[in-house]
């Protein structure tokens, strides 16, 4: 593959405040079983449903805004970005005896190989990136 160009699929779905996380979770899984994900890689497919599930709740709960929910598969890197309307970026957080909440940026953190939270004109957009399997690198 020359280097210089990269082939990209990708999937983007809006999810309004209404709209739960199971939602978010079966688009998801539906896209990772188009890249044979679900054969090849199941504990990787865990990991991006659970860190979906993670962040549109923090769009639809801490945000308080909708979501928009966009999975690039570069064949390297599988891309998980949510957008929402809230400037304010997530840290994780130690967990807490006293508080119910408050472990999904964590959960994050430890699931995906790499996160960040970027700043946009309207809210923010937080990316995790799960590097798949060899076996899967070609898709």
């Amino acid at each position: 593959m020359n280097e210089s160009s990269v082939r990209t699929v990708g999937w983007a779905r809006s999810l309004p405040m209404g709209q739960g996380v199971k939602a978010a979770r079966d688009w998801a899984q539906e896209h990772l079983a188009s890249l044979g994900w679900d054969e090849t890689a199941p504990e990787t497919v865990h990991a991006v449903l659970l860190t979906v599930s993670e962040l549109v709740t923090n769009a639809h709960v801490h945000a308080r805004s909708d979501a928009q929910l966009v999975m690039s598969w570069d064949t390297r890197c599988l891309h998980i970005s949510v957008h929402d309307g809230s400037a304010a970026l997530p840290t994780p957080r130690e967990p807490s005896e006293e508080r119910v909440g408050g472990r999904g940026m964590m959960l994050v953190d430890v699931l995906a190989d790499t996160w960040e939270a970027r700043p946009c004109p309207h809210g923010k957009t937080v990316t995790a990136c799960f590097r798949a399997p060899e076996a899967t690198a070609a898709v």
